[in-house]
C-alpha cells in the first residue's frame, strides 16, 4: 500500500561516470522528484480501505486534575459514531511508555482517572468521518477536580520533583583546583525547548487481518517500538503486528516515541470493530499533544588561569522532562556527555536534575540533549574571554582536547573517562579561520561598531564534537535483507527509516558499490518489521552507520556465493573473480552481472541474504559513570556574523562559514544538505523558536502564527558551506564515512554567541551580556537595556 521506488535520479559530480551512483557520488535523493511534484506517498495519502473509520483523540485541557464523572451517552448517540473507547476497552495493557510503564494510552478508565498535563489523551471517538468524530467528542461531559501543578523547572526543583535521584558525573579534584584557580566566574543560562515542526504530522492507518493480526502504516522513526506498543495494548504477541514505514515528512526525533499513541489508538479501534481505522492529528493538536526538545537551566561555576585555560568547573543541569519519563533519562545523560564539547576539563563535576513537571513529556530532538550541554560550555568559554579581554577563539583553542596526532599529551580524557583519540577540531578550526577571513573580519567589525551609533555587528566561531552511537549499548545493531532476482535486479530492505535525510539513497549506493551495478537496478522498499525485525530507532545519527553495514554484510554473503560458484564452474582461483563496473571478470572471461546471476540461479545458488551489524568497541557503565559510550566523534566548526538593532532587539544573520567533517562522504550532495539544514534548525532554536505556556499550563504557541520557525528569508544571504576534504574516519565505519544527521545542528550555537558579541558592543562592553535562548528581540532588548540577564 505504501509503494516502492526505483532510483532514477542523476548524480551531479564528476565521479558519476565512474560510479554510476555508487559510493561518493552526489546522487539525487531517491524521492526528490516525488517530493517536488507531490507524488510522494505519506500515511495520509494511502487510499483508505472501504469502511475505514476516522478517529478523534480527546485530550485534557487541565495540567493536573482528578477526573470525576464522565458521560459518554451523547457521543454514542451522535450520527456516524461507531465506537467510543477509553482505558476500560483495552484488552492488553493501558500503557505506551517507551522505557517504563508510566504513560497510559488513555487517562480515563483503567489508568485511575488522573491527568498530569494539558494534551494528555483521555479517550477516543471513531466515526465514519473525522468531523463526525470531533462533533461527538465535544458532547462528552467530564468533571475535573484541579490539583496543584508543577509547571516550570523552578517549580520542580523547589519541590524536588524528579524522575530519578539526581545523577552526577565527575573526574579529578574539583574543589582543590577551584580554590587554586586565579580567576573564577559563576552564572546561569536558560535554554528553551523546541517544537519539531515536521511537515507531515503524526498519523497512523491500521488494517485488521486474519487471526487477530493487524498491519500498521505509520510515520515513525521506530517501527519496532510501534510494533511492541501496539501488541501490548492489544494483548497479542509481536508477530501479530506488522509495521510498515515508507517515508516520513520529517521527524527530527519527534517520531521516535510520539507515534506510539496514534498507532495504538488506531490499532485498538481496528481490533474492536474489525474495520480499518485512521488517526491523523491537525497541527494544533500535534503541537499540544507531543513532546518537545527539553528546556534546560544550567548553572556553572568555573576556575581558570590568565590564559583562559579551565582548571575546574561545576555544572548543574536541570531539565524540564514533563509528566512521564519517555526518553528523558538518556537525553539528560547525553547533555552531560556533551557538557565538554571540544574542551578538555581536567577537574569537572556535572550534576543532572531530571525534573518531573505537569507539562507534556519532552522527548528526542535532533542532538538528543547534546546541544543543550554544548550551549552551556560555549557560554562559559565566551564569558571567560570577556573577563580576560581576549578573543573567544583564543580561549577555545587553548582548551581544545589534544590533537589526534599528539600521542604524548594527556589532555584527551572526557568527564566520563573516555579517551578522545580522533580529535581533529584544531585542524578544522585552523582551516576555517583562514577560509572565513575570521581575524580580519573581527577587526573590521570592531572598527565598524566603534563608528556606528545605532546598529551593532557581532561575530563568533564555535566548534562541535559530537559522539556517535546510542548510549544504550544494545541499541547499536541493525539488520538488512537483500534479494538478487534472476534478472539481476536487486530488492533492498533494512531496519532504517527514511525521513528526508537520505538514508535510503545512501544504503542503495552502498549496495550498488558492493555489486558494482548501476543504482537504478536497486529497488528501495519500505521499512517493514516483517522483513527486518528487532530494529533500533533511526536516531542518534547512526542510521547509515548501522544499516549501511548490515546491507554490506548481506551483499558480502551473496558475493561470496557467487565467487565460489564462478570459481567452481570456470575452474579458476577465487582471487581471479573480480566484480567490475557492470560486470564480473572471471579469469579471461567477462560476464555482465545479469549473466552471472542467471547462471548462478540455474545452478541453484542462493541469491538472497540477511545482513547484520553490531557496533564494536562501545561499552558504558552508568552506575560508575565510566566507559566508552561512543564509537567515534564527528567534528565541525562555524563562523556566524550578525547585526542587531539595539533599539528593537531585532537581528539579521549576515554571513555563515561552515567547515564540517563527514569522514569520507558517501553522498556529498546529501551531506551538504544535512549540514545546511541542521545549522538553520539550530539557529532557529536559539533565536526565534519560543515555546510559551500560561500560568495554567496551557501551551499558547501551538501554530505557525505564534511559533516562529526560520523561513527562507532568515537564511544568511552569504553562506559558505564545505565538507572537510581531509576527513576520514579512523574507525572502520562504512567506507570510512561519518554520521551527519545531528552534529550540524550544533553549528547554530555560533549564532547565539555572535549575538552575545553584538550585544556586548551595544552595551559598551561594561559587563557580560548573559543572553538566554531563544534570543528573541524581546530578550535581546532586555539584555541590552539591563532589564534582564
Amino acid at each position: 500500500m505504501n509503494g516502492e521506488s526505483n532510483i532514477s535520479g542523476q548524480a551531479s559530480d564528476e565521479n558519476v561516470s565512474r560510479s554510476r551512483g555508487s559510493v561518493s557520488s552526489s546522487v539525487v535523493h531517491d524521492s526528490a522528484f516525488k517530493h517536488a511534484s507531490g507524488q510522494a506517498i505519506y500515511v495520509d495519502d494511502i487510499p483508505m480501505p472501504e469502511g475505514c473509520l476516522h478517529i478523534f483523540v480527546v485530550i485534557s485541557t487541565c495540567a493536573h486534575a482528578k477526573i470525576g464523572a464522565v458521560d459518554f451517552c451523547a457521543a454514542w448517540e451522535s450520527e456516524g459514531v461507531v465506537a467510543v473507547i477509553s482505558g476500560d476497552d483495552i484488552p492488553g495493557v493501558n500503557d505506551i511508555g517507551p522505557i517504563i510503564s508510566d504513560e497510559p494510552l488513555f487517562a480515563i478508565g483503567a489508568a485511575g482517572g488522573i491527568v498530569e498535563c494539558e494534551g494528555q489523551a483521555l479517550f477516543a471517538v471513531a466515526a465514519l468521518s473525522l468531523d463526525a468524530a470531533r462533533a461527538a467528542a465535544a458532547k462528552v461531559k467530564i468533571d475535573y477536580e484541579d490539583l496543584p501543578a508543577l509547571l516550570t523547572i523552578e517549580d520542580a526543583m523547589g519541590a524536588k520533583s524528579w524522575l530519578e535521584t539526581p545523577y552526577k558525573m565527575t573526574r579529578g579534584d574539583v574543589g582543590a583546583a577551584m580554590r587554586a584557580s586565579p580567576h573564577k566566574i559563576g552564572g546561569q543560562i536558560y535554554i528553551g525547548g523546541q517544537e519539531h515542526f515536521y511537515l507531515e504530522g503524526q498519523a497512523a492507518l491500521v488494517v485488521p487481518g486474519e487471526d487477530g493480526d493487524v498491519t500498521v502504516y505509520c510515520s515513525s522513526q521506530h517501527p519496532t517500538e510501534i510494533q511492541h506498543k501496539v501488541a501490548g495494548v492489544l494483548g497479542v504477541s509481536f508477530n501479530a503486528v506488522t509495521v510498515e514505514v515508507r517515508r516520513m515528512g520529517g521527524g527530527f526525533g519527534g517520531k521516535e516515541t510520539n507515534g506510539n499513541l496514534p498507532a495504538a489508538v488506531a490499532a485498538l479501534v481496528a481490533k474492536l470493530t474489525g474495520q480499518a481505522a485512521k488517526v491523523r492529528y491537525d497541527r494544533d493538536e500535534d503541537m499540544i499533544m507531543t513532546g518537545k526538545r527539553h528546556d534546560f537551566r544550567i548553572g556553572y561555576h568555573v576556575g581558570f588561569d590568565d590564559d583562559g585555560r579551565i582548571h575546574s568547573i561545576i555544572m548543574d543541569q536541570a531539565a524540564r522532562c514533563g509528566w512521564s519519563q519517555d526518553l528523558s533519562l538518556a537525553i539528560c545523560d547525553r547533555a552531560m556527555f556533551h557538557a565538554d564539547n571540544c574542551y578538555y576539563l581536567a577537574n569537572v563535576e556535572i550534576n543532572s536534575y531530571r525534573c518531573k513537571t505537569n507539562t507534556v513529556s519532552n522527548t528526542a530532538f535532533r542532538g538528543f540533549g547534546g546541544p543543550q550541554g554544548m550551549v552551556a560550555i560555549e557560554r562559559v568559554i565566551d564569558e571567560i574571554a570577556f573577563k580576560l579581554g581576549k578573543d573567544p577563539l583564543e580561549v577555545r583553542r587553548i582548551n581544545f582536547y589534544a590533537a589526534e596526532k599528539d600521542t604524548v599529551s594527556d589532555r584527551n580524557v572526557t568527564p566520563y573517562h573516555m579517551k578522545v583519540e580522533d580529535c581533529v577540531i584544531g585542524e578544522i578550526v585552523d582551516e576555517l579561520v583562514v577560509s572565513s577571513d575570521y581575524q580580519a573580519r573581527r577587526t573590521e567589525i570592531a572598527e565598524w561598531n566603534a563608528g556606528q551609533p545605532l546598529l551593532k555587528r557581532g561575530i563568533a566561531l564555535t566548534p562541535v564534537k559530537f559522539g556517535i552511537s546510542f548510549t544504550k549499548t544494545h541499541l547499536n545493531q541493525a539488520a538488512a535483507l537483500v534479494h538478487v532476482y534472476s534478472d539481476g535486479s536487486v530488492h533492498l530492505n533494512h531496519g532504517g527509516t527514511e525521513m528526508g535525510q537520505g538514508l535510503f539513497i545512501k544504503v542503495a549506493q552502498i549496495v550498488a558499490e558492493a555489486f558494482q551495478i548501476n543504482i537504478n537496478r536497486i529497488k528501495i522498499t519500505p521499512t517493514n518489521t516483517g522483513k527486518a525485525p528487532n530494529t533500533s530507532a533511526t536516531a542518534a545519527s547512526s542510521g547509515t552507520d548501522l544499516n549501511g553495514m548490515a546491507a554490506l554484510d548481506a551483499c558480502t554473503k551473496i558475493k561470496k556465493r557467487l565467487v565460489d560458484f564462478a570459481s567452481s564452474k570456470w575452474c579458476i582461483a577465487r582471487d581471479k573473480v573480480e566484480f567490475r563496473p557492470g560486470g564480473v571478470r572471471i579469469g579471461d572471461n567477462e560476464l555482465t552481472f545479469n549473466e552471472l546471476i542467471a547462471e548462478a540461479y540455474l545452478a541453484r545458488v542462493s541469491l538472497s541474504a540477511t545482513g547484520f551489524y553490531a557496533t564494536p568497541k562501545i561499552e558504558w557503565d552508568r552506575a560508575t559513570g565510566i566507559g566508552r559510550p561512543f564509537f567515534y566523534f564527528a567534528y565541525g566548526a562555524a563562523v556566524s556574523e550578525v547585526v542587531i538593532d539595539p533599539l528593537t532587539g531585532e537581528h539579521r544573520l549576515l554571513r555563515v562559514d561552515i567547515l564540517h567533517d563527514v569522514g569520507k562522504s558517501l553522498n556529498p550532495a546529501i551531506d551538504l544538505g544535512q549540514v545546511e539544514g541542521g545549522f538553520v534548525q539550530g539557529a532557529g532554536w536559539l533565536t526565534s523558536e519560543e515555546l510559551v505556556w500560561d500560568e495554567a499550563g496551557r501551551l499558547k504557541t501551538h501554530a505557525p502564527s505564534t511559533y516562529k520557525i526560520p523561513t527562507a528569508s532568515d537564511r544568511a544571504p552569504d553562506m559558505k558551506i564545505a565538507i572537510w576534504k581531509r576527513g576520514a574516519n579512523r574507525e572502520e565505519t562504512i567506507y570510512r564515512s561519518k554520521a551527519v544527521g545531528e552534529p550540524p545542528l550544533m553549528l547554530g550555537i555560533s549564532v547565539l554567541m555572535a549575538l552575545s558579541d553584538a550585544a556586548a558592543s551595544a552595551t559598551g562592553r561594561v559587563c557580560y551580556p548573559s543572553l538566554d535562548a531563544p534570543a528573541t528581540p524581546e530578550r535581546m532588548l532586555q539584555v541590552i537595556t539591563g532589564g534582564w540577564g
